[in-house]
């Protein structure tokens, strides 16, 4: 069996029940950075063996487990934070397995954008998950799309990056488009900070940020008012 176990966002007290008892079960854990799991696993007590599966060594490793898969392991796969495959990951692994044959269960929990989704107050009836956005070659390819989609859409961003990113949004959204930006998710000091676009450059110039972040922005209006 592979499991694909979330782990917390933040707050470690996020974690399930039944991801620790998986966690414990199994005969091994992949992790994406085994010090920074390890830090979690220490948290409950949990002494499974731990090997690095990361997205430089995925292509890799992922025959190997999945000839242990074969051969009766179960083994479990997390990643630093939230589900592994989304913008982590998990994705070759996990095909691998299906392709094999293997027994697929993966648990729910943390993933950071439904919090930051739903604490937006934008539409969430449909949305667009882009997740990061390339750094160069295909960025203004991929902002230009997203800003002619007509449901609310997020995207995965680092503090150093994202006043650069609000200001290329409101050149291909309008200044005017709504948007919101939370950070730090399930940590002390949690925040989501809404407003336009231009609002938001201005407020997080004056405020540099710390933390992941999160920015959910808004469907072209026009058609988003036309399907409420």
């Amino acid at each position: 069996m592979l499991y694909i176990v979330p782990t917390p966002v933040g707050n470690l007290q996020d974690m399930t029940f039944r991801a620790i008892e998986v966690l414990k079960s199994v005969d091994l854990i992949l992790a994406e950075d085994t010090r920074t799991s390890g830090v979690l696993l220490q948290h409950y007590d949990i002494h499974t063996p731990l090997k690095s599966h990361h997205k430089f060594n995925e292509h890799e490793t992922s025959a190997d487990i999945v000839e242990r898969l074969k051969a009766g392991a179960n083994i479990a796969l997390i990643s630093d934070a939230g589900t592994p495959a989304i913008s982590d990951p998990g994705f070759f692994l996990v095909r691998a397995a299906a392709e094999a044959g293997i027994e697929i269960q993966t648990l729910p929990g943390a993933t950071a954008f439904v919090p930051a989704l739903v604490d937006s107050g934008l539409p969430n009836n449909h949305f667009y998950f882009e997740g990061f956005l390339p750094q160069k070659k295909g960025r203004q390819t991929r902002l230009n799309y997203l800003a002619q989609l007509d449901q609310t859409f997020i995207i995965y961003e680092s503090p150093f990056r994202l006043v650069k990113t609000l200001e290329q949004l409101a050149a291909v959204c309008g200044e005017e488009r709504r948007a919101s930006v939370t950070r730090e998710i399930s940590k002390v000091h949690e925040e989501t900070v809404r407003g336009t676009l231009t609002e938001l450059v201005a407020h997080f110039k004056a405020t540099p940020p710390k933390g992941e972040i999160v920015i959910i922005v808004e469907g072209q209006k026009s058609k988003v008012e036309s399907n409420e």
